[in-house]
């Protein structure tokens, strides 16, 4: 590999921001320079904002390509290239590729097919291969509420480098749907579901998750265990749950959905993480707590792309914006996300690290992406 300078960019460091120039070899960043110059050879960013790749957590991302529309299948291998392609152009070069595990196989209402083994080694034979542009990992959504949990969780091993595995608990009237009025808005829009049917989706809900709820937390804490995956939890709503989070393990809490829930994690130590599109949209599609309040209060650590990859970016620009302090909001994307899942080669510019790196331009709140590198390597 040739060396690359990026130069005459605004670094974000993990301290704050300098105008200088980071050399790029054999992978990894080998210096930092301050200073406006640009050496012979190098890449004139031109005053750009450089910051380390984007460490995404939880996307549903990939879902989307493989189901592009209601009933319809879309190849696997062909959805997950499309999604990593998307991914690397904006901004993201880590990625842990969220994969539901727990189906129902018997409901009439609420019937979901098995699909995480399947695309899962995909993923591992495409990223055997090389040909994936940024670098893939599995996170295993554990669904409590679900009646084959146990048993797709048994077919995941440590070989499959199951990064984190999540605690989802989506029982009508508890947590994200605590409120059941906004379920049956988000089911009859999403699904078409009358209200008749809609009934007799909450009861086969509710019958399943607490006939399976006590079963299937062990098996998920047996599988992390087992597959030395961090445990994170999901839209926790009160203390109680926090402190059974805690008790549990989990280093970081997705969506917490209170004030409250969200106090409780970091005074317990549980990182929390709240998606971009409901801070950049100003509140919660579920009508829970909405993100910008809990980086007023100082109790959000982490943001999510979700359900729209390109939120990320311009999230952490917004976080910044907010805060201050561009190097805290580049840090929710990248060194947080980063240590929360144990990955300690990446999410900051600094000497010996990943050379995962972003240059960006601000366009107003949002952001224009001018480059992505992957371990030295630009891949959009």
């Amino acid at each position: 590999m040739t060396d690359t300078i990026l130069a005459n960019a605004d670094l974000v460091l993990p301290d704050g921001v300098l105008r200088g120039a980071v050399l790029v070899r054999d992978g990894t960043i080998a210096d930092i320079a301050p200073g406006a110059g640009v050496p012979p050879g190098a890449v004139d960013c031109d005053g750009d904002l450089v910051i380390p790749g984007l460490v995404e957590l939880h996307t549903d991302n990939l879902e989307r390509h493989i189901q592009p529309r209601p009933g319809v299948d879309w190849p696997h291998a062909a959805a997950i290239l499309a999604h990593d392609a998307e991914l690397a152009g904006t901004g993201i070069t880590t990625v842990f590729d969220a994969l539901r595990v727990g189906s129902v196989v018997t409901a009439p209402r609420g019937k979901l097919a098995e699909y995480a083994r399947a695309v899962a080694h995909e993923i591992l034979g495409l990223t055997a291969q090389g040909v994936l542009r940024i670098s893939h990992r599995l996170h295993l959504r554990a669904e409590i509420c679900s009646e084959t949990l146990a048993e797709e969780l048994a077919q995941f091993t440590s070989e499959d480098g199951v990064g984190i595995i999540s605690l989802m608990d989506h029982t009508p009237g508890q947590r994200q749907f605590r409120d059941i009025t906004q379920l049956r808005v988000y089911m009859q829009g999403k699904h078409g579901m009358s209200d008749d049917a809609f009934i007799e989706f909450l009861a086969e809900q509710r019958e399943m998750g607490e006939r399976f709820r006590a079963a299937h937390e062990a098996a998920t804490l047996a599988a992390a265990a087992r597959c030395g995956a961090v445990l994170a939890s999901h839209d926790d709503t009160t203390e109680d749950q926090v402190e059974k989070s805690a008790a549990q393990g989990v280093r970081f809490a997705e969506f917490p959905t209170t004030p409250e829930a969200a106090r409780a994690c970091h005074d317990l130590g549980i990182l929390v993480m709240m998606g971009a599109p409901n801070l950049i949209r100003g509140g919660s599609h579920s009508g829970n707590v909405a993100a910008a309040n809990l980086a007023r209060e100082g109790t959000l650590d982490i943001l999510s792309s979700d359900y729209v990859p390109a939120a990320l970016l311009t999230g952490a620009l917004m976080l910044g914006d907010l805060w201050g302090d561009m190097a805290r909001g580049i840090a929710s994307v990248t060194a947080h996300p980063a240590r929360a899942a144990g990955l300690a080669d990446r999410g900051r510019i600094q000497t010996g690290l990943r050379a995962d790196l972003v240059r960006l331009r601000r366009l107003g709140p949002t952001a224009q992406l001018r480059g992505t590198w992957v371990a030295g390597c630009r891949v959009a």
